[in-house]
């Protein structure tokens, strides 16, 4: 049976790679996903470009666990030497743009799944939900479609990992600051410099350390990106506006970051989102622990998932390497699907047999 899912997926993965999928234009690869279901008699449900689907033997009196991977792309970068919509396998490589991020998971995922499907006496169900939108951490994607899923215990979120286990991803919060003063005639003693008040802050940002410290990531880092003020030589700035990239640890929620730096800071701060959490799972979790008995390791992902939208436990694993993605030329080794089906089932089989 895990020869034929290997090989369907495979199939499955050519054909997603042969579909312009950017974020916001997943319509057509939604519809490829939809028919692979409903081909093997599996019940769908969609909302926009979400699919969506859950195992025969569903009772609602059990637990259920999420398996969630997206299939939108990035567009392709400038270096392609290579078709990205033409999925060639060449020296065991499988080419094309999202065969890496995150194709391989999603068929791999899919695969599992499909594995799962009509077991009987599963201590878990299982809710398959690909998604949209996840590389531009849209509205759309799995926040939009997360409320019709039913209550969820833990995640595998499908990003390549060379199914290693991260359990744990930094938040993101991204700050827009305004510092103001009044403005005047740099030739004269008038005005209060708005970029003189900012760089009190901009210094704050710079050195100040929060007091927990993650074991899994170490401190919480903050930067500032971008900065902006003036208008023309001779005249003192009325505001300075800078962005600051905060990227919070599992130590802190992004509510408790966010107040830490209202607190200090005499400038506005404004979030451009606070959606994007830090997320974890304990590493005694009997997933974990499980995917820890196969040899894979343990680690802090520094990267930004869908993980971060959800707020119960999840583990972020997959076939692939992280450092293709998005990259020209992009790849999936065809043997990282196939030992990425197995881990997968390997890892779930005493989970979901409650043993």
């Amino acid at each position: 049976m895990i020869e034929q899912l290997q090989k369907d997926s495979l199939e499955l993965l050519k054909q997603l790679i042969s579909i312009s999928s950017f974020s916001k234009e997943e319509d057509k690869t939604a519809d490829v996903i939809e028919q692979f279901l409903q081909q093997r008699n599996i019940k769908t449900h969609r909302k926009l470009n979400n699919i969506w689907a859950y195992n025969l033997h569903f009772d609602a009196k059990k637990p259920t666990m999420l398996l969630n991977s997206h299939h939108d792309t990035v567009k392709p970068n400038s270096g392609y030497t290579r078709d990205p919509y033409a999925p060639t396998i060449e020296d065991g490589k499988l080419y094309g743009l999202g065969s890496n991020d995150a194709g391989g998971c999603l068929v791999s995922l899919i695969a599992t799944f499909l594995y799962f499907y009509e077991q009987k006496g599963l201590s878990y169900n299982i809710c398959l939900a690909t998604t949209a939108e996840e590389e531009i951490s849209g509205n759309n994607g799995l926040e939009c479609v997360l409320p019709d899923l039913g209550e969820l215990e833990f995640a595998i979120v499908g990003e390549p990992t060379l199914m290693n286990l991260a359990i744990a991803e930094r938040g993101l919060l991204v700050l827009d600051c305004v510092s103001t003063g009044k403005a005047g005639h740099a030739a004269r003693e008038e005005g209060d410099n708005a970029i003189y008040k900012a760089l009190k802050d901009i210094e704050w940002f710079r050195n100040y350390r929060f007091s927990k410290v993650s074991e899994m990531f170490g401190p919480l880092k903050m930067s500032v990106t971008i900065i902006n003020a003036g208008s023309q030589h001779n005249v003192v700035p009325a505001t300075c506006n800078f962005t600051v990239d905060v990227r919070v640890t599992d130590a802190y929620t992004n509510e408790e970051v966010l107040k830490i730096i209202r607190t200090n800071v005499d400038c506005e701060v404004t979030p451009r989102s606070i959606r994007l959490k830090p997320s974890s799972i304990d590493k005694t979790h009997a997933l974990v622990q499980s995917g820890i008995a196969l040899g894979r390791t343990t680690y802090g992902s520094p990267t930004t998932s869908d993980q971060a939208l959800l707020s119960i436990p999840s583990l972020k694993v997959g076939p692939g390497d992280s450092a293709r993605s998005h990259m020209a030329d992009e790849y999936v080794f065809v043997n990282e699907i196939e030992e990425g089906i197995q881990l997968y089932i390997e890892m779930l089989k005493p989970v979901v047999n409650g043993k």
